[in-house]
Parts: structure tokens; C-alpha cells; sequence
């Protein structure tokens, strides 16, 4: 194709398409890949995927190959789906929430989600009624989620964290993608890891290559 290839020159825009959860989604051609991009964020794919794979590898493969059980919320255009079944090798049962029908239809029309069908649920609704109303357990729960770049207040909420501990297997783990642009972000991702007993969950974060993003990984260990 040849945009694919003239994006090595420069980015070529596919498509643009109206969301009432993001307001504006761009699909691009970047250096040969195509990304999913918010008005002022990567979204999915691009250098996302790397941040995610940053964190895929430092709880580290083998271990996440071996999990029978994934929680994907805010699926996006399907890139960590993409990194567990293609760099990881898992083949596990995911479950992926995305509550923006924008999303869900850019990522099966442009980015072929549906490739990822087998062992793979996509569930159309909130991701904050998904975790409290939840019976399963998971050995891993990844969590992406953003409106443009604002992250929802409820993630940082003890009622919501205390249901995510819940259904959190003993020695699983959650990634968490935040966004820091002010001093009072990084406030709201320290008085977030207090929410985790120490003795019960070993709480770390990771510097990424991207400026204002930070993974925090949690561990539940009893």
C-alpha cells in the first residue's frame, strides 16, 4: 500500500471519526503502522504499544504465557490484545470492556480485531460497572483508560480499587497506564498506590519512554 509506505516521509490520515466518549479519533499511518490517535494522545498502537510492552515485560512473559485469565479494560484499537496473543504468546481467555461504540467500530473496521476472536470477549459497557458487578477472578487485569486525556475519577477511587483487589488472583497483576500533566496528577497516582496494603500487594511504577506517562504495576501476593 502505498500510504504505508509514504508514511516513513510523513504521517497520512486515514480517517477521522466523531466520538461522543473522546470527541475526535484519527486513524494514521505512522512510519509504516497504522495508530489510533486521540486530538491530543496516542490512543492505540505507536508508542502506546511500547509503553504496554514495557510493562508486559517486566512482570515478564513466561509468567503471563502461563495465566489462564485476562481483564482488558478499555480495549482501544485492540493493541494489547494484539502485544498478548503476538509477543507473548497467550493464548488464555481475555476479557476486553470498551464502553465507546466509536472505538469498538474503528477497531474492528481499520485495525481487524476480530482476528483475535477465539479465547476473546468484547464487552460493550463501563468499565466501573463490569468490576463491581464481577464474580470472576483474574491473573492479570490491564488498565487503559482515557477520554482524550483525561483519565475518569473513578479509577482512583477506594470503592472501585477495593472491587479490582477482589477479583485479583493471589500473585496476579495489574498494569495501569496513567497520564501525569500537572503536580496534582502525580498526587492523585501516590494517593492511589496507598490504596494497596502493603502487606498484601507489592506496588511499583515504571518510567516509560513517554513523557507524561506512568505504568504502575501491582502484585497481589496473599
Amino acid at each position: 500500500m502505498l500510504k504505508k509506505w509514504l508514511s516513513y516521509l510523513s504521517p497520512i490520515s486515514v480517517k477521522k471519526v466523531t466520538s461522543s466518549v473522546s470527541t475526535k479519533l484519527e486513524i494514521t499511518w505512522q512510519k509504516g503502522q497504522l495508530v489510533l490517535d486521540t486530538k491530543n494522545t496516542n490512543y492505540s498502537y505507536g508508542q502506546l504499544a511500547h509503553v504496554f510492552k514495557r510493562g508486559l515485560k517486566f512482570i515478564g512473559y513466561h509468567k503471563i504465557k502461563a495465566m489462564d485469565e485476562v481483564l482488558n479494560l478499555g480495549l482501544g484499537a485492540g493493541s494489547t490484545v494484539h502485544l498478548l496473543r503476538n509477543e507473548v504468546n497467550f493464548t488464555g481467555f481475555i476479557t476486553s470492556i470498551e464502553i465507546d461504540e466509536a472505538i469498538l467500530f474503528v477497531a474492528k473496521k481499520y485495525f481487524n480485531v476480530d482476528q483475535y476472536k477465539e479465547n476473546h470477549q468484547i464487552l460493550h459497557m463501563d468499565a466501573f460497572e463490569y468490576v463491581l458487578t464481577c464474580k470472576k477472578k483474574y491473573d492479570l487485569i490491564i488498565i487503559d483508560i482515557f477520554q482524550d486525556t483525561y483519565m475518569p475519577s473513578f479509577l482512583f477511587e477506594a470503592y472501585f480499587v477495593q472491587h479490582l483487589q477482589t477479583i485479583l488472583e493471589t500473585n496476579g497483576f495489574i498494569i495501569f497506564n496513567t497520564i501525569l500533566l500537572t503536580p496534582e496528577d502525580e498526587q492523585r497516582n501516590e494517593r492511589f498506590k496507598q490504596l494497596f496494603d502493603a502487606t498484601l500487594f507489592s506496588v511499583r511504577h515504571l518510567p516509560t519512554s513517554l513523557e507524561h506517562n506512568q505504568i504502575i504495576t501491582i502484585k497481589r501476593l496473599i
